[in-house]
């Protein structure tokens, strides 16, 4: 994985990650999220499964209440029927927009319908997001701030091919101010690992030491969208459930 995915590495600050994919098996369809920091109150955080949902959760309230928490504290990942992630609040409704029969771009383009960049100033983070739905179909979107001020919505749909991903992030991974939107398609990585934990630990082991958060994956039975493995690693924790 670390060669497979020396475009993350070449990014100083990605911000938050997205990666979707299949293992090289095809028994398994992969979901990651990571969070990478520059501030205080960015960095004081981990990630928590809880309920079939992966929480982004504050480590030090102070330092938190520094930033904004409604931007900093979210539903992440929700495992249910039909799966979804995002960098953002945006999650809750990525999985309340599946319905029998949509496929996953469709999901996400009604989920970001209600949606624009965060309210960050000078950055304008964009909002990303992934959708696996039964089959398993998977599509990811992204919510950018053009020129002008307004939103443009991007949705990207995806073919799954056995030991392939696809990665999106929040930026470009230039470490400059403000921070550059992601531009373009989501980028081609392989996928080399056999359960989440290998590919939890391999995508931290390439994220920047200095702004790395925690990443959490998830290996999903293509057979039964129910039956999950996750694996999260925080800064000193290391978290596993099976589900």
């Amino acid at each position: 994985m670390e060669e497979a995915l020396n475009k993350l590495a070449a990014m100083e600050y990605p911000g938050r990650v997205i990666i979707l994919g299949l293992d090289s098996s095809a028994s398994h369809c992969i979901i990651l999220y990571a969070i990478t920091g520059r501030s205080a109150s960015s960095q004081a955080r981990k990630l928590e499964l809880k309920d079939n949902r992966v929480w982004t959760r504050p480590t030090d309230e102070e330092a938190l209440k520094k930033g904004n928490p409604d931007l900093l504290v979210y539903p992440a990942l929700s495992l249910f029927r039909s799966l979804a992630v995002s960098n953002g609040k945006q999650t809750a409704d990525v999985e309340a927009s599946w319905a029998p029969g949509l496929r996953a771009d469709e999901v996400l383009k009604i989920a970001h319908a209600k949606w624009s960049f965060e309210p960050d100033a000078p950055n304008y983070t964009p909002r990303i997001s992934g959708s696996v739905v039964p089959g398993p179909k998977v599509a990811l979107a992204i919510i950018r701030r053009r020129g002008d001020g307004s939103a443009e919505r991007t949705v990207f749909p995806l073919k799954l091919q056995p030991g392939k991903g696809n990665l999106l992030s929040t930026y470009t991974g230039q470490n400059v101010d403000p921070l550059p939107s992601f531009l373009g398609d989501p980028l081609d990585v392989e996928i080399r690992e056999i359960n989440a934990q290998e590919m939890a630990e391999a995508v931290y082991k390439t994220l920047n030491p200095a702004y790395r958060v925690a990443v959490a994956c998830v290996f999903t039975d293509v057979r039964d969208q129910g039956h999950n493995h996750v694996f999260i690693v925080n800064r000193h924790q290391r978290q596993e459930q099976h589900g």
